[in-house]
């Protein structure tokens, strides 16, 4: 049986909000088989529970926001990346604030967390999604077209294409497919940090947002070069990032995917859109599990290392 998997331990971290440049505390625990992932408010006169799932996200400006209507939990999306990568199904996510801390602005540091804190096989089926047909959504015509796509594959992987018409961007590695069969999460996705730009930062911060941000947790451009003095990570970083970001977003849906994602400048609310379009199809998807483990698609069946 290829099984479902938590924590070993719980595990912490502290760290800002990279919106809210508040101080947060996370508390990552195992959790039952069946229990998904679930984000709890520690913080409010009474513990609310999060539980995620496509319907669940109620906000993509900037990041992805999680809410049960009584509190919401923001800036999801790295800590979800590492979940996929790592392939946990179930947890508790303790948090003291309604935003995720940004750490090194990556998913690196969530998965060293994860991993530090050991992963545990359990008694009971991995559920997975499996796209049985194409579904498709897309915003924009002509030159500011962006879309998504997901479509029947026997394994998971992303393909994306970044196009931002900026001198440090152009210069990298513009498009980007990435197959959990064959690549490996921790080192080849998992390190990209989020970025953006000094003028947007800017116009951000004016409003009470990006108040965490720094040269710490984000790439920053100017105009024309990125002022990291360290550089970049990898020579496709930014693609790399619209990748993990993706992974974490489309986990949003509560099980792993059997398909092939591709997209063109896709973002936050285009993946939740494709998501919902997939739940609304209820003959382009089924919930399977693999009694025999050996019959899962490569990359599933093993843990994942550390790079």
């Amino acid at each position: 049986m290829l099984a479902q998997r938590t924590l070993k331990s719980l595990t912490k971290a502290v760290g800002v909000g990279l919106h809210s440049g508040q101080r947060v505390e996370l508390t990552l625990r195992p959790a039952a088989p069946d229990t998904g992932i679930v984000f709890r408010r520690v913080d409010l006169p009474q513990p609310v529970d999060i539980a995620i799932s496509a319907l669940a996200v109620t906000d993509t400006r900037l990041a992805s926001t999680v809410s049960n209507g009584n509190a919401k939990v923001f800036t999801v999306e790295h800590l979800m990346s590492a979940c996929a990568g790592l392939g946990l199904d179930n947890m508790y996510i303790d948090i003291t604030a309604e935003e995720v801390p940004i750490l090194d602005g990556s998913a690196s540091s969530f998965v060293f967390l994860l991993q530090s804190a050991g992963i545990e096989l359990q008694n009971a089926p991995k559920r997975f999604v499996r796209v049985l047909k194409e579904v498709e959504v897309r915003d924009g015509v002509g030159p500011n077209v962006k879309w998504a796509r997901l479509s029947p594959y026997e394994g998971y992987k992303l393909g994306f294409e970044i196009d931002f018409d900026h001198p440090a961007v152009d210069s990298t590695g513009q498009r980007l497919e990435f197959d959990m069969s064959t690549g490996s999460y921790t080192r080849d996705i998992a390190r990209a940090r989020t970025f953006g730009f000094t003028k947007d930062v800017e116009m951000m911060r004016a409003s009470g947002l990006a108040m965490g941000g720094g040269l710490d947790n984000a790439i920053v451009m100017d105009d024309y070069k990125v002022l990291n003095s360290e550089g970049l990570r990898y020579n496709d970083e930014f693609v790399k990032h619209k990748i993990l970001d993706a992974m974490g977003d489309l986990y949003l849906l509560g099980k792993p995917l059997l398909a092939a994602y591709s997209a063109f400048r896709s973002g936050h609310a285009l993946n939740n859109k494709l998501l919902r379009a997939l739940l609304a199809q209820a003959d382009a998807y089924e919930v399977i599990t693999f009694e025999d483990e050996n019959q899962a698609p490569q990359g599933f069946a093993t843990l994942a290392r550390a790079w």
